[in-house]
């Protein structure tokens, strides 16, 4: 008997002048540890590949968004960073990408600013429960607003976090959504993360 031909899940990683590295960086480096395809797109109008982060460190992307903004994703990702998440906000082509794939049941993973930055000022989740940097909170309606960690809505499946110290575990949580629990603590145990990040190593065989 043939065994069902399984594939890893595809997640676009978004980029922008301004993002926050190590959202960005925690992320990527957690999905690839996880076996997923990630593509990392610069959002720049100009298609340039390497970005100034918030901290002035230097981001690089695989291909701009526009090349493979047609493309069907299990997970679209956007990191914060103020600047970062003003330049999401004010791309027509960010918005229709997350909004296609929104449309299409996918997973939305968005941190720090961005999700009071990018998602209220368009209203792309008016019913979806969410969290934000500590800063952006007052942008949040307060019945939208959960001010913990990690907040994952479950009947639109938005993902949202706090910030750079909340970056692993909103990677670990995408881990989780597009696979399992077990998996993310697979991907966890050699990582040597804090214990109340709640990722309970599997049992050994």
């Amino acid at each position: 008997m043939l065994e069902p031909i399984t594939t890893a899940p595809r997640v676009a990683v978004c980029l922008a002048p301004g993002s926050e590295e190590m959202e960005a960086i925690n992320t990527i480096a957690i999905l690839k540890r996880a076996g997923f395809e990630v593509t990392i797109t610069s959002t720049a109008e100009d298609g340039a590949l390497i970005l100034e982060g918030s901290r002035g460190i230097k981001l690089v992307a695989d291909v701009p968004l526009i090349n493979v903004a047609d493309e069907p994703f299990d997970c679209v990702v956007l990191p914060g960073g103020l600047k970062g998440a003003e330049h999401f906000r004010d791309s027509p082509l960010v918005v229709e990408f997350v909004k296609q794939h929104h449309y299409d049941g996918k997973l939305i993973a968005a941190i720090c600013a961005t999700p009071a930055v990018m998602f209220i000022s368009h209203q792309l989740f008016p019913h979806s429960i969410m969290t934000c940097h500590p800063a952006f909170q007052n942008h949040i309606p307060t019945h939208q607003l959960r001010v913990k960690r990690v907040v994952y809505d479950k009947n639109t499946r938005l993902l949202t976090s706090q910030g750079p110290g909340t970056a692993q575990e909103f990677a670990l949580e995408i881990v989780t959504q597009l696979e399992n629990k077990a998996k993310a603590a697979e991907v966890a145990e050699p990582m040597v993360v804090w214990p109340n990040m709640h990722y309970d190593v599997l049992p050994r065989t």
